[in-house]
């Protein structure tokens, strides 16, 4: 049975790690806060171990240094956010699909139309813009 919490002891036997490099690591990386209870014991979940299991590997095995082990932990937390979809870009052979004349102009209609509720959605905040 997995636990809610584990102690730095137990992350430090788990990841065969001194217990000074994780409190290290918690100095280095701002994304590794574990939780800390009454007595100041600190507190890691499952997602601190993973994480602590990424920042071993990037530093030991990929030798990356701690300022490009934070880069790219901060460029992979970001990546979700600014996945960007090239609409235009062409799709390998095998991948693209044979449309009809009439699928064409169906989608081309409906790009239309959703092209007319995006500039609808603008204009209306730009009128609540100039109401302030």
């Amino acid at each position: 049975m997995k636990k809610f919490y584990y102690t730095i002891g137990e992350v430090s036997n788990l990841l065969d790690l001194k217990p000074y490099v994780i409190r290290y690591w918690e100095t280095e990386f701002s994304q590794l806060k574990p939780r800390k209870d009454h007595g100041r014991n600190r507190q890691f979940t499952e997602e601190h171990i993973e994480l602590l299991k990424k920042i071993k590997d990037m530093l030991y095995n990929q030798k990356f240094t701690i300022e490009g082990a934070r880069q790219k932990l901060k460029r992979d937390k970001k990546a979700p956010e600014q996945l960007e979809i090239d609409l235009f870009a062409e799709a390998p052979a095998q991948e693209k699909p044979a449309l009809s004349k009439t699928d064409k102009a169906q989608l081309v209609s409906e790009l239309t139309d959703i092209k007319k509720l995006v500039n609808g959605f603008i204009q209306k905040l730009k009128n609540i813009q100039s109401e302030k």
